[in-house]
């Protein structure tokens, strides 16, 4: 066992230091002696265990007897917390890969690959967040999913983006969800749910623009996602950012007060609540949630289904 613990550790140490790739030979030369049933060079052996107590014999007597006298069922301890930890480690980096959290899906525990948490934001508190139920809890079940705008592609794959044109975090999540609509095919349906409450009067020109103008709507949602956010934000703005693509304005502001508009919007937000979500961007894909921002490799594994390409 010191064996293959030295050839690990000599392994990496020589990657820095000559020395340290001789020792790894040497180590190297046990092991494959190990499993192929052949005596281990007891010399190699006697030189590291030696190393071992020369270190501990300047610093406690005691200890170096009690290492001395337990060498090999302390190195079969320490082998198996190694072999643990480089589990633990490798797992966390697949999850960091995969959800953007070492801890694993919309998990929001320290994570040593992103220490400052900023792949795995959950959009809380007076920015972008509502009530917070469990994770657990935010579903698509018994959602009416059809009153929403969507791009329909007849593909197996869905992806249900609820977002806020206000929020920061899904302003900043919105470039990788259109790159990509680019490059795969799914389909795609969009619910603004304005938990910042400047931004409610957008959810009214949205579904009235979509209800009339379907394929220009889309334009309109680039565009409410891209530009200055004050901008978007100030009512007064509204006539200059509809000028700005082919509606007939008049129509789409007098749609927006109507009260029927009103009871729609007002029934999409009845939809949204029913998923139990706490804060905004909430990305289901294949009704799978990712909460808050994540990196582009995170929602395109999720449509791979195989993480490498």
């Amino acid at each position: 066992m010191p064996c293959i613990i030295a050839l690990i550790i000599f392994s990496i140490l020589g990657i820095f230091s000559a020395s340290h790739r001789a020792l790894a030979k040497e180590a190297f030369s046990c092991v494959l002696n190990r499993v192929t049933f052949r005596p281990c060079n007891i010399g190699f052996k006697e030189k590291i265990k030696g190393k071992v107590l020369s270190n501990l014999i300047n610093r406690s007597v005691f200890l170096t007897r009690v290492v001395n006298k337990h060498y090999e069922i302390l190195s079969w301890i320490f082998f198996i917390l190694m072999v643990g930890s480089t589990v633990w480690v490798f797992n966390g980096m697949y999850n960091y890969y995969v959800y953007g959290s070492c801890n694993g899906l919309n998990e929001s525990g320290f994570c040593a690959f992103d220490p400052s948490g900023e792949n795995n934001k959950t959009s809380d508190g007076e920015e972008c967040g509502i009530n917070r139920p469990s994770p657990e809890n935010v579903t698509l079940t018994d959602v009416d999913l059809s009153i929403f705008p969507k791009i329909d592609t007849s593909s197996k794959d869905e992806v249900v983006f609820v977002g806020c044109y206000g929020c920061k975090y899904t302003r900043e999540v919105y470039p990788e969800i259109s790159k990509l609509l680019e490059k795969k095919k799914f389909n795609y349906i969009f619910a603004h749910f304005p938990v910042k409450k400047d931004s409610e009067f957008l959810s009214n020109i949205g579904y009235c623009v979509y209800k009339d103008y379907e394929e220009d709507f889309w334009k309109l949602n680039d565009y409410l996602f891209t530009a200055p956010l004050d901008y978007i934000l100030n009512k007064n703005n509204t006539i200059e950012i509809l000028e700005k693509f082919d509606f007939d304005i008049q129509k789409v502001m007098l749609c927006s007060e109507d009260n029927d508009t009103k009871t729609f919007v007002e029934r999409q937000r009845g939809e949204i609540e029913k998923m139990n979500i706490y804060g905004t961007p909430t990305i289901f894909i294949n009704k799978k949630p990712f909460i808050g921002p994540k990196p582009y490799r995170v929602y395109k594994s999720a449509i791979n289904k195989f993480i490498f390409f």
